[in-house]
């Protein structure tokens, strides 16, 4: 259970059993592969204060492309995934390796959307206008890390569509970075989107039509799990499979990040704000 060093773009975080002020041995590591992402951060981060401050377990998280968050958890140096879209962002990936980890079967989020997002501004509503309009958008489209499922079908727009486009490969943060820059100043900007995410309640956007369907209908989100963790850790298994934000729940928790607290720090602050919700999950 041991993380994988040469795993691209690892960046490991552990945290502490009982941090909230208790001293016990702690019962074991349970090791969580996340993307940086906005509801992926909120979510992994949430988990690690209730699996440190209620069940006893350390906690070790490590940000990393999701290519090699998908392999992490297929070879057993992550324990989960708590960010896997179904079933169009991440079909890829279950078609490679969905026979060497487990998929649980109740989302923990649902009704997800991916999709061309733009500023409500911005005066055209579909996909197919953007080529009429592609100098206002400097040919570009703002996208994120170039493994992720949502850059994948933005490639597959471009060619379906015939857009004389660019896809700028970026970073979540990076994406929204050049948002907001583009609303200060009332300039045209496309990005890869999709919610939950806290743009949408900062800012007034829109997903623009997507007539072929590239993009698919409504996704859910599911946690990924590696094989056997069932049997080494029931109780973070009853949890993982218990699990579930709505729109209010998670965007609370995301509003905490944004003002600038720690991820774990704002997943214990939600959790003790919370505690018969967390409580229905461990039972």
């Amino acid at each position: 259970m041991s993380c994988v060093a040469v795993l691209a773009g690892c960046q490991g975080e552990t945290g502490n059993a009982g941090s909230t002020g208790e001293s016990r041995e702690a019962k074991g590591t349970i090791r969580f592969g996340y993307v940086n992402w906005a509801e992926g951060i909120a979510m992994t981060h949430l988990l690690q204060a209730v699996i440190e401050d209620k069940l006893g377990y350390e906690v070790e998280t490590t940000q990393a492309d999701v290519g090699p968050v998908f392999q992490g958890v297929a070879q057993g140096s992550f324990d989960a995934f708590v960010d896997t879209w179904l079933p169009v962002t991440h079909a890829s990936y279950i078609e490679q390796l969905g026979d060497k980890f487990d998929v649980y079967e109740d989302p923990v989020y649902e009704n997800a959307r991916i999709g061309l997002v733009v500023p409500a501004y911005v005066n055209i509503n579909s996909i197919e206008e953007l080529n009429d309009h592609r100098e206002k958008f400097q040919n570009r489209i703002v996208g994120i890390d170039a493994g992720a499922g949502i850059m994948q079908k933005t490639e597959a727009a471009i060619a379906e569509y015939g857009l004389a486009f660019e896809l700028i490969k970026s970073s979540g943060p990076a994406m929204t970075a050049s948002l907001a820059d583009a609303i200060a100043n009332e300039e045209w900007i496309v990005v890869t989107g999709w919610t939950p995410h806290w743009k949408f309640a900062r800012w007034d956007l829109k997903f623009l039509e997507d007539p072929k369907g590239i993009y698919g209908a409504d996704e859910h989100i599911y946690v990924t799990a590696r094989k056997g963790l069932e049997e080494d850790a029931p109780d973070v298994v009853k949890l993982l499979k218990n699990f579930k934000l709505n729109d209010e729940q998670l965007g609370t928790l995301e509003d905490y990040i944004n003002e600038g607290l720690d991820p774990v720090e704002a997943g214990r602050k939600w959790m003790n704000e919370n505690p018969d919700v967390v409580e229905g999950w461990l039972q």
